[in-house]
């Protein structure tokens, strides 16, 4: 009987071990709680870009990886873009910024 408790311990923390590890992040693929925490700074992100009178939310796109915001799309006006990544820097958590917004 000890035998067989050994090895169902030995089973079980082998599987504790490997779904830890699949949860891990790597330098191309997010972990769990680092997805949830871009998601969330993602959403204080165009939050943020919503609440500036003059931005139009709906032409920037906001994508985040690891902390780093990337932001695309068209507005109308050169200070625009540069209007929507100092808002993006100013949200807490967001590490750099990657503004590929374009003039249409």
């Amino acid at each position: 009987m000890k035998i067989a408790q050994k090895i169902a311990t030995a089973v079980f923390a082998a599987a504790t071990m490997m779904t830890v590890v699949g949860c891990a992040g790597s330098a191309t693929k997010e972990g769990t709680g680092e997805y949830v925490d871009d998601a969330v700074i993602t959403t204080k992100v165009k939050s943020s870009i919503f609440n500036e009178p003059t931005l139009k939310a709906t032409e920037i796109n906001v994508e985040t990886f690891k902390g780093t915001v990337q932001l695309s799309g068209f507005v109308a006006q050169p200070g625009d873009i540069t209007k929507a990544g100092e808002i993006a820097r100013g949200v807490k958590g967001v590490k750099s910024v990657k503004n590929d917004i374009r003039v249409k």
